[in-house]
């Protein structure tokens, strides 16, 4: 983007009798839209420096114009939600379904599921023909970091499932709910990048000062989305075979469960709060567990495990892979951030 140009150096001119000016990078102003008489907005931080953006129209209140989706019918079961998750994922508001024919009842609870199914998500106008969602959510009073950790809390919470189906051998009851819960987090966070990419006051405000950093959230994003639908496959695999789980395949269940959950609690400090020395103990602790995992998948000793153990140890083998991928990100992080040293004891 242009805000990568390294040549940023802007010389001070004068402007009349006592003014001074600055130019604008002339690839920033082309992408913020800008046109001479324009207003701009900046902001004083506290080492001095400036942080400018547009100025938001003058009434504050211009109604902006739906996403609208038109088509002759929407008969595929599933499009319509796709289409109402993809544009509340990249930053739309109001969102606009219309028809050639009156949407039949089951795209009508499609579209009610759909809006249940993401935060902040209402459905305000219903017509045979049309309807609208309406997005409330104040993208400034939801940060990054705060949101990530509570993905953390949504992962332990299947992770802690897991336990309890192979400890208890029965079935658990919060499968959908965890999921369903997954999913509305991360949809949201994957709506607040999009936004802070096109809008770098509110990038500040959420937890990324340095725009460039949105791009290392959006693989953290998609490295959380991973481990929700492989965590959510574990534990649907195991509710399968609940009640029939050998005693030697719960057994390594349950002496490897609390070890990624101690994983993933540290990967996450690590990567909330940047520091490269608690980043590369993460990472090497998940190197050594990835290197030596208990679980195996049959071979050696003792009788091959049901399918579904194996099926949960290679998700669950996945899942720690995942979070060996966020620890790498929590060093670049730390890395980048450039307040600690290290040293490094050579092998």
């Amino acid at each position: 983007m242009a805000w990568g140009n390294p040549n940023r150096e802007r010389r001070v001119l004068k402007a009349g009798h006592s003014s001074i000016a600055v130019t604008l990078p002339k690839p920033w102003a082309e992408a913020m839209n800008l046109r001479p008489g324009d207003l701009i907005v900046f902001d004083q931080n506290d080492d001095g420096t400036l942080y400018l953006k547009p100025a938001p129209p003058p009434t504050g209140d211009v109604p902006v114009a739906p996403f609208v989706v038109q088509a002759r019918s929407f008969d595929t079961p599933g499009v319509l939600a796709r289409l109402i998750v993809g544009a509340y994922r990249v930053g739309h508001d109001a969102i606009e379904i219309r028809a050639d024919v009156p949407l039949a009842p089951e795209r009508i609870e499609e579209l009610h599921q759909a809006a249940r199914g993401l935060l902040g998500v209402s459905l305000v106008a219903q017509e045979p023909n049309r309807v609208v969602l309406q997005n409330f959510i104040d993208p400034s009073k939801y940060g990054l970091p705060q949101l990530v950790q509570r993905v953390r809390m949504i992962l332990l919470a299947f992770l802690e499932e897991m336990e309890d189906v192979v400890q208890k051998r029965a079935r658990s009851r919060r499968l959908g709910t965890l999921e369903e819960e997954s999913a509305k987090v991360l949809a949201l966070l994957v709506r607040q990048l999009f936004l802070a990419s096109r809008d770098w006051s509110l990038a500040r405000r959420i937890g990324s000062p340095d725009p460039r950093q949105l791009l290392e959230w959006r693989v953290v994003v998609h490295a959380l989305e991973e481990l929700a639908d492989l965590f959510g496959a574990t534990l649907r695999t195991l509710n399968e075979d609940a009640p029939r789980l050998p005693d030697a395949g719960a057994s390594a269940l349950c002496e490897y469960l609390p070890e990624l959950k101690d994983q993933m609690k540290g990967v996450f400090d690590a990567l909330v709060r940047p520091s490269l020395d608690r980043a590369c103990e993460v990472y090497n602790q998940g190197t050594q567990r990835a290197n030596a995992l208990p679980l195996g998948n049959g071979r050696g000793r003792g009788a091959r495990p049901p399918a579904s153990v194996r099926t949960a140890t290679l998700l669950l083998e996945r899942g720690a892979g995942c979070l060996t991928l966020l620890a790498r990100i929590a060093i670049d992080r730390a890395v980048a951030g450039g307040t600690d040293t290290i040293l490094v004891e050579a092998a």
